[in-house]
């Protein structure tokens, strides 16, 4: 949910500045390279949780990179100036990690 609302964000910022063509496409180009960025950061947190663990197959941390994905991407909206789109992302945002993960822990998964 988290990747998704990020990847939701990196794309309608763009769209809502509606800026002129070469503003706008410096803007995209940021943006995209702000989300390659950012990708990398959350895949060294996933690869640091699952190295702890040696000998177990198992990957952690994905929570963790999502929410590093979905903060930058609301870091970019409001540094657009789009604070409105930051601040309903933020509160979905909030909503997934709270009260979906206690809903998790309550069905024993």
């Amino acid at each position: 949910m988290l990747v998704s609302l990020g990847a939701a964000l990196f794309i309608m910022i763009p769209l809502a500045i509606g800026k002129n063509g070469n503003e706008r496409d410096a803007i995209e180009r940021v943006i995209q390279g702000v989300a390659t960025g950012i990708g990398f950061l959350g895949a060294g947190e996933i690869l640091r949780q699952s190295q702890q663990e040696i000998g177990e197959v198992e990957v952690h941390g994905l929570t963790s990179a999502a929410a590093i994905w979905v903060s930058a991407a609301l870091g970019t909206a409001a540094g657009c100036g789009l604070w409105k789109l930051s601040l309903i992302g933020a509160l979905m945002s909030l909503f997934v990690l709270r009260v979906i993960k206690e809903l998790e822990r309550r069905s024993g998964k």
